[in-house]
């Protein structure tokens, strides 16, 4: 039975996913490459240095607490419970040339003239005709079926666009000893009953990281899932 901790967490992806509709341009990776072209920053891109600056301390735990695209694949997992393996790299192949031709056409255009926080929504919402819900539809669908086809959060390993952003972002944050989130083990204690690997919804390989003594992953979100499911308190959760 999930502790009190892991239900809140979890009613807050509903509730985000619930409202994704109205909010998804605030995520657009065309958006942002539009905006930047009229020397517009738009509301992905404030969104995005909002993600940089707060996995300084908190890590990628957006991904696991916030983030509807989240929500939803967490839903599947109860569906299609399949480990992801390997893969991982196929996000930066796809971040890397989008980043970049950004950073080109911000250069070319003499850099960004205007706020506009609500670029292209209407009244601040991101709905406001049927291509908009089209796109929607499209960006449900990258979501969506690659956690049935490819397993668990395929869309969080192989596809996010937002990812790296909070990647790098915890990188340094290591690099420059940030004060942050994060999980520390307790070796000693662990008696290998492999729950922990099993219960991560990441696919991580938890029980080697608690035997190593060593929880930093870059592809862990800080969901507290192999927290709540350690019944002796071999893994817990601190601000260092």
């Amino acid at each position: 039975m999930e502790n009190r901790r892991q239900k809140i967490r979890k009613s807050i992806l509903i509730i985000t996913f619930l409202i994704f509709p109205a909010v998804f341009y605030y995520f657009s990776p065309y958006l942002i490459i539009e905006a930047t072209h009229k020397g517009i920053i738009s509301g992905s891109f404030v969104v995005f240095v909002l993600m940089f600056v707060g996995s300084l301390l908190f890590g990628r735990a957006y991904c696991a607490w916030i983030c509807p695209a989240s929500g939803i694949q967490e839903q599947i997992i109860q569906i299609k419970n399949k480990k992801v393996k390997k893969g991982n790299i196929i996000k930066w192949l796809i971040w890397l040339p989008w980043i970049s031709y950004i950073a080109i056409l911000a250069i070319k255009n003499g850099g960004y003239k205007i706020i506009d926080p609500f670029y292209q929504t209407t009244y601040g919402l991101s709905i406001g005709s049927s291509g908009a819900l089209l796109t929607y539809f499209s960006v449900l669908s990258l979501i969506v079926i690659p956690a049935f086809i490819v397993g668990r959060k395929s869309f969080c390993h192989h596809i996010c666009w937002m990812a790296p952003f909070m990647i790098i972002g915890r990188k340094l944050a290591n690099l420059i000893k940030v004060p942050s989130l994060r999980l520390y083990s307790a070796s000693d204690r662990c008696i290998h009953c492999h729950t922990c690997t099993y219960q991560c919804p990441m696919s991580l390989p938890v029980e080697k990281m608690v035997k190593e003594n060593n929880m930093e992953h870059s592809e862990c979100i800080l969901c507290g899932t192999c927290i709540d499911n350690c019944k002796i308190k071999a893994i817990g959760f601190e601000f260092n």
